[in-house]
């Protein structure tokens, strides 16, 4: 990747490349002498609220209890046919898992999509699970700049 240049992406490229779901880490603040917790995630997206979906495990042994309160930072990345893209979100989670089916945070999962992904050492029917959305309060992108340098 040495020589890179890096361009800001315009909303509807964060659309296009974000699409209607995908994976990613989310990294959870912590105490100041701590590093983040981070973690991969599977997650959906609706360009119509700007919003992202989370479906979190909390297996018995899970720190996450502890942690989704916390401020958060959400990247996803890839490379596609016109190069490398980044997008990086932040901000708080909401949990979604109790909230009523005419909410806009419910009317927005139905626009998603969540890969399920099992990486689970138990079978998923033993672990709980809970929804949460994001609501970022940044949210930028980069692509790679192609051509000439």
């Amino acid at each position: 990747m040495q020589g890179l240049r890096w361009l800001q992406m315009s909303e509807e490229e964060i659309n296009e490349f974000l699409g209607r779901g995908g994976t990613g880490v989310i990294s959870f603040s912590t105490d100041p002498d701590e590093p983040p917790v981070s973690i991969p995630v599977s997650y959906g997206y609706s360009a119509d609220v700007k919003h992202f979906y989370y479906r979190l495990s909390f297996p018995q042994d899970s720190r996450k209890d502890d942690l989704v309160d916390r401020p958060v930072t959400f990247v996803t990345h890839g490379k596609t046919d016109s190069g490398w893209r980044s997008i990086v979100a932040t901000g708080k989670l909401s949990d979604t898992s109790d909230a009523p089916y005419e909410s806009a945070e419910i009317q927005g999962m139905w626009a998603i999509q969540i890969p399920l992904v099992d990486i689970f050492e138990r079978p998923p029917r033993e672990t709980t699970f809970r929804y949460f959305s994001l609501d970022p309060v940044t949210m930028t992108g980069r692509k790679e700049a192609m051509g000439d340098s």
